[in-house]
Protein backbone atom coordinates (compact mmCIF):
# COMPACT_ATOMS: atom_id res chain seq x y z
CA UNK A 1 0.00 0.00 0.00
CA UNK A 2 1.40 3.20 -1.02
CA UNK A 3 1.49 6.45 1.15
CA UNK A 4 0.45 8.65 -1.47
CA UNK A 5 -2.93 10.69 -1.02
CA UNK A 6 -4.93 12.19 -3.78
CA UNK A 7 -6.67 15.13 -2.83
CA UNK A 8 -10.48 16.19 -3.81
CA UNK A 9 -11.92 19.21 -3.24
CA UNK A 10 -16.01 19.31 -3.46
CA UNK A 11 -16.73 22.94 -5.72
CA UNK A 12 -20.42 22.27 -3.81
CA UNK A 13 -20.08 21.92 -0.55
CA UNK A 14 -16.39 22.95 -0.51
CA UNK A 15 -14.83 20.65 1.43
CA UNK A 16 -11.63 18.69 0.78
CA UNK A 17 -10.58 15.29 1.80
CA UNK A 18 -7.80 12.89 1.09
CA UNK A 19 -8.30 9.71 -1.31
CA UNK A 20 -5.71 6.94 -0.16
CA UNK A 21 -4.00 5.57 -2.99
CA UNK A 22 -3.61 1.71 -2.78
CA UNK A 23 -0.37 -0.46 -4.80
CA UNK A 24 -0.85 -4.30 -5.53
CA UNK A 25 2.36 -6.32 -6.66
CA UNK A 26 2.25 -5.49 -9.85
CA UNK A 27 0.23 -3.41 -12.18
CA UNK A 28 -1.73 0.64 -11.80
CA UNK A 29 -2.45 1.96 -8.61
CA UNK A 30 -5.98 2.85 -7.63
CA UNK A 31 -7.82 5.44 -5.63
CA UNK A 32 -9.78 4.31 -2.73
CA UNK A 33 -13.17 6.39 -3.73
CA UNK A 34 -15.49 4.36 -0.96
CA UNK A 35 -15.50 7.16 0.59
CA UNK A 36 -16.69 9.48 -1.09
CA UNK A 37 -20.70 9.05 -0.40
CA UNK A 38 -20.22 9.88 3.09
CA UNK A 39 -17.48 12.93 2.72
CA UNK A 40 -19.38 14.61 -0.50
CA UNK A 41 -22.58 12.77 -1.07
CA UNK A 42 -21.30 11.96 -4.36
CA UNK A 43 -20.68 8.50 -6.90
CA UNK A 44 -18.25 8.09 -9.58
CA UNK A 45 -19.59 7.21 -13.08
CA UNK A 46 -17.46 4.59 -15.12
CA UNK A 47 -19.91 3.13 -17.47
CA UNK A 48 -18.49 -0.34 -18.26
CA UNK A 49 -16.28 -0.18 -15.54
CA UNK A 50 -13.45 1.09 -17.60
CA UNK A 51 -11.45 2.55 -14.75
CA UNK A 52 -12.88 1.06 -11.83
CA UNK A 53 -11.15 -1.93 -10.03
CA UNK A 54 -14.35 -3.63 -8.39
CA UNK A 55 -12.23 -6.16 -6.32
CA UNK A 56 -8.52 -7.29 -4.95
CA UNK A 57 -7.50 -9.98 -6.30
CA UNK A 58 -4.46 -12.86 -6.48
CA UNK A 59 -5.15 -15.11 -9.31
CA UNK A 60 -4.88 -13.59 -12.65
CA UNK A 61 -2.66 -10.36 -13.92
CA UNK A 62 -3.20 -8.54 -17.35
CA UNK A 63 -0.63 -6.34 -18.46
CA UNK A 64 -2.51 -5.12 -22.42
CA UNK A 65 0.23 -3.21 -23.48
CA UNK A 66 3.13 -5.31 -22.58
CA UNK A 67 1.10 -8.31 -23.67
CA UNK A 68 1.81 -10.54 -20.35
CA UNK A 69 -0.74 -12.55 -18.52
CA UNK A 70 0.01 -14.38 -15.64
CA UNK A 71 -1.78 -17.42 -13.57
CA UNK A 72 -0.91 -16.60 -9.64
CA UNK A 73 2.28 -15.08 -11.12
CA UNK A 74 3.17 -17.45 -13.81
CA UNK A 75 3.35 -16.74 -17.68
CA UNK A 76 0.74 -18.36 -19.75
CA UNK A 77 3.79 -19.21 -22.11
CA UNK A 78 5.10 -21.61 -19.62
CA UNK A 79 2.07 -23.22 -18.00
CA UNK A 80 1.16 -23.86 -21.48
CA UNK A 81 4.30 -25.35 -22.75
CA UNK A 82 4.68 -27.38 -19.22
CA UNK A 83 1.50 -27.84 -17.53
CA UNK A 84 -2.02 -29.23 -17.95
CA UNK A 85 -5.38 -28.16 -17.39
CA UNK A 86 -6.10 -30.41 -14.16
CA UNK A 87 -2.68 -28.52 -12.92
CA UNK A 88 -3.35 -25.04 -13.70
CA UNK A 89 -7.12 -25.75 -12.13
CA UNK A 90 -5.51 -26.49 -9.02
CA UNK A 91 -2.90 -23.21 -9.22
CA UNK A 92 -5.63 -21.42 -9.71
CA UNK A 93 -7.56 -22.43 -6.85
CA UNK A 94 -4.78 -23.27 -4.14
CA UNK A 95 -2.38 -20.35 -5.05
CA UNK A 96 0.62 -22.61 -5.56
CA UNK A 97 1.49 -25.13 -8.18
CA UNK A 98 1.02 -29.02 -6.49
CA UNK A 99 3.50 -31.00 -5.57
CA UNK A 100 3.08 -34.85 -7.30
CA UNK A 101 1.38 -35.91 -4.45
CA UNK A 102 -1.52 -32.85 -4.23
CA UNK A 103 -1.53 -33.18 -8.20
CA UNK A 104 -2.63 -36.81 -7.84
CA UNK A 105 -4.86 -36.31 -4.99
CA UNK A 106 -6.83 -33.27 -6.76
CA UNK A 107 -6.65 -35.64 -10.10
CA UNK A 108 -8.29 -38.57 -8.27
CA UNK A 109 -10.90 -36.33 -6.63
CA UNK A 110 -11.64 -34.69 -10.23
CA UNK A 111 -11.73 -37.96 -11.93
CA UNK A 112 -14.21 -39.44 -9.10
CA UNK A 113 -16.69 -36.47 -9.67
CA UNK A 114 -17.70 -36.92 -13.24
CA UNK A 115 -20.25 -38.86 -13.45
CA UNK A 116 -24.24 -37.10 -13.13
CA UNK A 117 -27.12 -38.74 -11.29
CA UNK A 118 -29.79 -40.52 -12.84
CA UNK A 119 -32.24 -38.50 -12.82
CA UNK A 120 -30.21 -35.45 -13.29
CA UNK A 121 -29.47 -37.04 -16.60
CA UNK A 122 -33.45 -37.10 -17.33
CA UNK A 123 -33.68 -33.39 -16.86
CA UNK A 124 -32.51 -33.58 -20.47
CA UNK A 125 -35.20 -35.14 -22.06
CA UNK A 126 -36.99 -31.59 -21.34
CA UNK A 127 -35.13 -29.81 -23.49
CA UNK A 128 -36.39 -29.62 -27.45
CA UNK A 129 -33.79 -31.07 -29.97
CA UNK A 130 -32.48 -27.85 -31.11
CA UNK A 131 -32.12 -25.93 -27.83
CA UNK A 132 -28.38 -23.92 -27.79
CA UNK A 133 -26.28 -25.88 -25.85
CA UNK A 134 -25.44 -23.41 -23.60
CA UNK A 135 -29.03 -22.62 -22.32
CA UNK A 136 -28.87 -26.63 -21.34
CA UNK A 137 -25.72 -25.91 -19.59
CA UNK A 138 -26.77 -22.97 -17.49
CA UNK A 139 -29.45 -25.20 -16.47
CA UNK A 140 -28.48 -28.46 -15.63
CA UNK A 141 -25.79 -26.13 -13.49
CA UNK A 142 -28.65 -24.20 -11.49
CA UNK A 143 -30.10 -27.28 -10.56
CA UNK A 144 -27.21 -29.05 -9.22
CA UNK A 145 -27.77 -27.43 -6.32
CA UNK A 146 -31.04 -29.76 -5.86
CA UNK A 147 -29.05 -32.83 -6.27
CA UNK A 148 -26.50 -31.60 -3.55
CA UNK A 149 -27.86 -28.98 -1.21
CA UNK A 150 -26.49 -30.97 1.83
CA UNK A 151 -22.70 -29.74 0.88
CA UNK A 152 -23.19 -25.84 -0.26
CA UNK A 153 -23.09 -24.32 2.55
CA UNK A 154 -21.14 -21.05 1.75
CA UNK A 155 -19.33 -20.81 4.89
CA UNK A 156 -18.03 -24.27 5.06
CA UNK A 157 -14.51 -24.62 3.59
CA UNK A 158 -14.76 -28.75 3.46
CA UNK A 159 -18.15 -27.59 1.54
CA UNK A 160 -16.18 -24.86 -0.76
CA UNK A 161 -14.03 -27.42 -1.98
CA UNK A 162 -16.24 -29.92 -2.44
CA UNK A 163 -18.55 -27.39 -4.35
CA UNK A 164 -15.06 -26.78 -6.64
CA UNK A 165 -13.90 -29.93 -7.48
CA UNK A 166 -17.44 -31.23 -7.98
CA UNK A 167 -17.63 -28.50 -10.76
CA UNK A 168 -14.41 -28.53 -12.74
CA UNK A 169 -15.49 -32.54 -12.44
CA UNK A 170 -18.71 -32.23 -13.96
CA UNK A 171 -19.14 -29.84 -16.87
CA UNK A 172 -17.62 -31.79 -19.01
CA UNK A 173 -19.81 -34.30 -18.76
CA UNK A 174 -22.93 -31.92 -18.51
CA UNK A 175 -21.39 -30.36 -21.79
CA UNK A 176 -21.27 -33.75 -23.64
CA UNK A 177 -24.87 -34.53 -22.55
CA UNK A 178 -25.88 -31.48 -23.92
CA UNK A 179 -23.92 -32.51 -27.44
CA UNK A 180 -25.50 -36.11 -27.24
CA UNK A 181 -28.67 -33.99 -26.89
CA UNK A 182 -28.54 -32.44 -29.43
CA UNK A 183 -28.06 -35.19 -32.11
CA UNK A 184 -30.15 -37.74 -30.81
CA UNK A 185 -27.38 -40.20 -29.60
CA UNK A 186 -27.00 -41.88 -26.25
CA UNK A 187 -25.58 -40.30 -23.58
CA UNK A 188 -22.22 -42.15 -23.08
CA UNK A 189 -20.68 -42.05 -19.40
CA UNK A 190 -17.32 -40.60 -18.13
CA UNK A 191 -14.33 -43.10 -17.89
CA UNK A 192 -12.18 -42.86 -15.26
CA UNK A 193 -9.15 -44.58 -17.31
CA UNK A 194 -8.98 -41.46 -19.62
CA UNK A 195 -7.22 -37.70 -18.66
CA UNK A 196 -9.48 -35.05 -18.67
CA UNK A 197 -9.66 -33.90 -21.81
CA UNK A 198 -9.67 -37.58 -23.23
CA UNK A 199 -12.47 -38.36 -21.23
CA UNK A 200 -14.00 -35.63 -22.29
CA UNK A 201 -13.75 -36.22 -26.12
CA UNK A 202 -14.97 -39.48 -25.64
CA UNK A 203 -18.12 -38.36 -24.05
CA UNK A 204 -18.63 -36.54 -27.24
CA UNK A 205 -18.09 -38.58 -29.78
CA UNK A 206 -18.14 -42.37 -28.85
CA UNK A 207 -21.00 -44.18 -29.72
CA UNK A 208 -22.52 -47.94 -27.87
CA UNK A 209 -22.22 -49.62 -30.67
CA UNK A 210 -18.66 -49.29 -31.95
CA UNK A 211 -15.11 -48.27 -30.18
CA UNK A 212 -13.90 -45.50 -30.55
CA UNK A 213 -9.92 -43.94 -29.53
CA UNK A 214 -8.77 -40.45 -28.79
CA UNK A 215 -6.35 -39.34 -30.69
CA UNK A 216 -3.46 -37.91 -28.11
CA UNK A 217 -3.26 -34.96 -30.32
CA UNK A 218 -6.34 -33.85 -30.51
CA UNK A 219 -6.90 -34.05 -25.94
CA UNK A 220 -3.78 -31.64 -25.76
CA UNK A 221 -5.11 -29.41 -28.48
CA UNK A 222 -8.36 -29.16 -26.15
CA UNK A 223 -6.14 -28.92 -22.60
CA UNK A 224 -4.18 -26.14 -24.13
CA UNK A 225 -6.86 -24.12 -25.43
CA UNK A 226 -8.50 -25.34 -21.64
CA UNK A 227 -5.14 -23.70 -20.13
CA UNK A 228 -5.58 -20.26 -22.17
CA UNK A 229 -9.33 -19.84 -21.28
CA UNK A 230 -8.89 -20.93 -17.77
CA UNK A 231 -8.82 -17.17 -16.40
CA UNK A 232 -8.87 -13.78 -17.69
CA UNK A 233 -9.23 -11.33 -14.60
CA UNK A 234 -12.67 -9.42 -14.37
CA UNK A 235 -13.86 -10.41 -17.37
CA UNK A 236 -17.73 -9.66 -17.68
CA UNK A 237 -18.78 -13.63 -16.50
CA UNK A 238 -16.66 -13.95 -13.73
CA UNK A 239 -17.40 -10.20 -12.41
CA UNK A 240 -21.09 -11.93 -13.01
CA UNK A 241 -20.52 -15.06 -11.11
CA UNK A 242 -18.37 -12.34 -8.01
CA UNK A 243 -21.62 -10.35 -8.29
CA UNK A 244 -24.32 -13.49 -7.89
CA UNK A 245 -21.77 -14.82 -5.58
CA UNK A 246 -21.72 -12.24 -3.42
CA UNK A 247 -25.50 -12.33 -2.41
CA UNK A 248 -24.69 -15.90 -0.56
CA UNK A 249 -26.66 -17.75 -3.38
CA UNK A 250 -25.52 -21.43 -3.46
CA UNK A 251 -21.87 -21.53 -5.57
CA UNK A 252 -23.86 -23.64 -8.70
CA UNK A 253 -26.14 -20.59 -8.87
CA UNK A 254 -23.43 -18.36 -9.48
CA UNK A 255 -21.61 -20.63 -12.12
CA UNK A 256 -24.64 -20.60 -13.89
CA UNK A 257 -25.12 -17.17 -13.98
CA UNK A 258 -21.01 -16.75 -15.35
CA UNK A 259 -22.28 -19.16 -17.91
CA UNK A 260 -25.39 -17.25 -19.02
CA UNK A 261 -23.17 -14.14 -18.86
CA UNK A 262 -20.60 -15.90 -21.22
CA UNK A 263 -23.18 -16.55 -23.30
CA UNK A 264 -23.04 -13.12 -24.97
CA UNK A 265 -21.81 -12.98 -28.45
CA UNK A 266 -19.88 -10.06 -27.15
CA UNK A 267 -17.81 -12.22 -24.55
CA UNK A 268 -17.54 -15.95 -25.57
CA UNK A 269 -19.28 -16.15 -29.09
CA UNK A 270 -16.19 -14.13 -30.82
CA UNK A 271 -14.45 -17.51 -32.13
CA UNK A 272 -17.77 -18.30 -33.86
CA UNK A 273 -17.99 -14.53 -35.63
CA UNK A 274 -14.58 -15.76 -36.62
CA UNK A 275 -15.20 -18.31 -38.50
CA UNK A 276 -18.69 -16.54 -39.72
CA UNK A 277 -16.27 -13.47 -41.24
CA UNK A 278 -14.11 -15.95 -43.05
CA UNK A 279 -16.67 -17.83 -44.84
CA UNK A 280 -17.89 -14.53 -45.92
CA UNK A 281 -14.86 -13.18 -47.61
CA UNK A 282 -14.71 -16.99 -48.88
CA UNK A 283 -11.40 -16.80 -50.80
CA UNK A 284 -7.59 -15.36 -50.23
CA UNK A 285 -8.03 -12.97 -53.03
CA UNK A 286 -10.61 -11.09 -51.42
CA UNK A 287 -8.56 -10.07 -48.45
CA UNK A 288 -7.80 -6.91 -50.04
CA UNK A 289 -11.20 -5.79 -50.85
CA UNK A 290 -12.00 -6.58 -47.45
CA UNK A 291 -9.86 -4.75 -45.43
CA UNK A 292 -10.65 -1.63 -47.25
CA UNK A 293 -14.32 -2.36 -46.63
CA UNK A 294 -13.16 -2.48 -42.74
CA UNK A 295 -11.42 0.76 -42.94
CA UNK A 296 -14.20 2.12 -44.73
CA UNK A 297 -15.73 4.35 -41.53
CA UNK A 298 -18.81 4.97 -43.65
CA UNK A 299 -19.39 1.09 -43.06
CA UNK A 300 -20.06 -1.99 -40.93
CA UNK A 301 -17.82 -4.25 -41.29
CA UNK A 302 -16.04 -5.62 -38.64
CA UNK A 303 -12.26 -7.28 -38.33
CA UNK A 304 -13.19 -10.06 -36.20
CA UNK A 305 -11.17 -11.82 -33.50
CA UNK A 306 -8.12 -8.99 -33.66
CA UNK A 307 -8.63 -6.21 -31.24
CA UNK A 308 -9.00 -6.95 -27.20
CA UNK A 309 -10.53 -4.72 -24.33
CA UNK A 310 -7.08 -5.18 -22.47
CA UNK A 311 -4.67 -6.02 -24.84
CA UNK A 312 -3.24 -3.01 -26.62
CA UNK A 313 -0.21 -5.69 -27.73
CA UNK A 314 -0.25 -9.07 -29.06
CA UNK A 315 -2.82 -11.02 -27.14
CA UNK A 316 0.01 -13.97 -25.59
CA UNK A 317 -2.59 -16.66 -26.05
CA UNK A 318 -2.83 -16.02 -29.55
CA UNK A 319 0.65 -16.58 -30.58
CA UNK A 320 0.48 -19.84 -28.51
CA UNK A 321 -2.80 -21.28 -30.49
CA UNK A 322 -1.66 -20.41 -33.58
CA UNK A 323 1.35 -22.92 -33.66
CA UNK A 324 -1.35 -25.76 -32.12
CA UNK A 325 -3.63 -24.49 -35.23
CA UNK A 326 -0.78 -25.82 -37.28
CA UNK A 327 -0.03 -29.09 -35.91
CA UNK A 328 -3.83 -30.31 -35.45
CA UNK A 329 -4.53 -29.45 -39.05
CA UNK A 330 -1.45 -30.87 -40.72
CA UNK A 331 -1.97 -33.98 -38.22
CA UNK A 332 -5.67 -34.44 -40.17
CA UNK A 333 -4.66 -33.73 -43.28
CA UNK A 334 -5.74 -30.24 -43.41
CA UNK A 335 -2.46 -27.89 -43.52
CA UNK A 336 -4.12 -26.15 -46.83
CA UNK A 337 -7.27 -26.32 -45.06
CA UNK A 338 -9.02 -22.95 -47.02
CA UNK A 339 -9.99 -21.41 -43.79
CA UNK A 340 -6.83 -21.40 -41.71
CA UNK A 341 -4.89 -20.28 -45.23
CA UNK A 342 -7.44 -17.45 -45.21
CA UNK A 343 -6.78 -16.70 -41.53
CA UNK A 344 -3.02 -16.90 -41.95
CA UNK A 345 -3.51 -14.51 -45.08
CA UNK A 346 -6.35 -11.95 -43.42
CA UNK A 347 -3.36 -11.86 -40.23
CA UNK A 348 -0.39 -11.22 -42.48
CA UNK A 349 -1.94 -8.26 -44.42
CA UNK A 350 -3.60 -6.70 -41.47
CA UNK A 351 -0.28 -6.99 -39.85
CA UNK A 352 1.59 -4.94 -42.04
CA UNK A 353 -1.36 -2.15 -42.86
CA UNK A 354 -0.56 1.06 -40.89
CA UNK A 355 -4.17 1.25 -40.15
CA UNK A 356 -4.60 -1.55 -37.97
CA UNK A 357 -0.95 -1.41 -36.60
CA UNK A 358 -1.84 2.55 -35.58
CA UNK A 359 -4.69 1.20 -33.70
CA UNK A 360 -2.81 -1.84 -32.26
CA UNK A 361 -5.13 -4.41 -33.28
CA UNK A 362 -3.38 -7.39 -33.52
CA UNK A 363 -5.01 -11.17 -33.58
CA UNK A 364 -6.47 -12.72 -30.11
CA UNK A 365 -7.24 -16.24 -29.37
CA UNK A 366 -10.40 -16.19 -31.02
CA UNK A 367 -8.86 -15.52 -34.29
CA UNK A 368 -7.59 -19.21 -33.89
CA UNK A 369 -9.32 -21.17 -31.33
CA UNK A 370 -12.43 -21.81 -33.98
CA UNK A 371 -10.76 -22.95 -36.69
CA UNK A 372 -9.13 -25.50 -33.58
CA UNK A 373 -12.82 -26.56 -32.21
CA UNK A 374 -13.96 -27.33 -36.24
CA UNK A 375 -11.40 -29.35 -36.92
CA UNK A 376 -11.66 -31.36 -33.70
CA UNK A 377 -15.36 -32.18 -34.73
CA UNK A 378 -17.10 -29.88 -32.62
CA UNK A 379 -19.69 -27.82 -33.89
CA UNK A 380 -19.85 -24.45 -33.45
CA UNK A 381 -22.66 -24.46 -31.13
CA UNK A 382 -20.91 -26.02 -29.38
CA UNK A 383 -17.85 -23.06 -29.27
CA UNK A 384 -19.00 -20.99 -26.12
CA UNK A 385 -19.66 -24.24 -24.12
CA UNK A 386 -15.97 -25.49 -24.95
CA UNK A 387 -14.99 -21.90 -23.41
CA UNK A 388 -17.06 -22.40 -20.12
CA UNK A 389 -15.69 -25.78 -19.55
CA UNK A 390 -11.97 -24.11 -19.33
CA UNK A 391 -13.52 -20.70 -17.75
CA UNK A 392 -15.04 -23.13 -14.72
CA UNK A 393 -11.49 -23.50 -13.37
CA UNK A 394 -11.06 -19.67 -12.88
CA UNK A 395 -14.93 -18.80 -12.01
CA UNK A 396 -14.30 -20.94 -9.23
CA UNK A 397 -11.66 -19.64 -8.00
CA UNK A 398 -12.75 -16.08 -7.72
CA UNK A 399 -15.74 -17.16 -5.86
CA UNK A 400 -13.41 -19.22 -3.35
CA UNK A 401 -11.56 -16.15 -3.10
CA UNK A 402 -14.47 -13.64 -2.29
CA UNK A 403 -16.65 -16.52 0.07
CA UNK A 404 -13.03 -16.35 1.79
CA UNK A 405 -12.40 -12.78 1.83
CA UNK A 406 -13.01 -11.12 5.76
CA UNK A 407 -14.14 -7.95 3.64
CA UNK A 408 -16.52 -9.61 1.73
CA UNK A 409 -19.97 -7.97 1.36
CA UNK A 410 -22.87 -7.98 -1.02
CA UNK A 411 -22.28 -5.78 -4.49
CA UNK A 412 -24.26 -3.04 -4.97
CA UNK A 413 -23.59 -0.69 -7.87
CA UNK A 414 -24.71 3.11 -8.08
CA UNK A 415 -26.24 4.92 -10.86
CA UNK A 416 -26.75 8.29 -12.06
CA UNK A 417 -30.18 8.10 -12.10
CA UNK A 418 -31.93 10.37 -15.80
CA UNK A 419 -35.80 9.30 -15.32
CA UNK A 420 -38.68 11.91 -14.09
CA UNK A 421 -38.58 13.61 -11.11
CA UNK A 422 -41.31 13.29 -8.52
CA UNK A 423 -44.95 13.47 -10.23
CA UNK A 424 -48.04 12.89 -8.87
CA UNK A 425 -50.32 9.63 -9.57
CA UNK A 426 -53.66 10.61 -12.28
CA UNK A 427 -56.34 7.44 -12.29
CA UNK A 428 -57.13 6.76 -15.99
CA UNK A 429 -60.40 7.77 -15.34
CA UNK A 430 -59.61 11.86 -14.39
CA UNK A 431 -57.35 11.99 -17.86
Amino acid sequence: MSNDKYQLSNLTTGKTSDLETLSGTVGPDVINISSLWRDHGVFTFDPGFMATASTASRITFIDGDAGTLLYRGYPIEQLAAQSHFLEVSYLLLKGELPDAAELDSFTHSITRHTMLNAALLRLYGGFHHDAHPMAMVAAILASLAAFYHDTTNIHDDRHREIFSHRMIAKIPTIAAAAYKHTVGQPFIYPRNDLDYCSNMLHMFFAVPCESYTVDPLHAKALDLLFILHADHEQNASTATVRLAGSTGCNPYAAISAGVSALWGPAHGGANEAVLDMLEKIGDVSHVPEFLTRVKDKAGSVRLMGFGHRVYKNFDPRATIIREMCHQVLAKLGQANNPLFELALRLEESALKDDYFISRKLYPNIDFYSGIIYLALGIPRSMFTVMFAIARSAGWVAHWYEMIADPEWKIARPRQLYTGAVKRDYVPVKKC
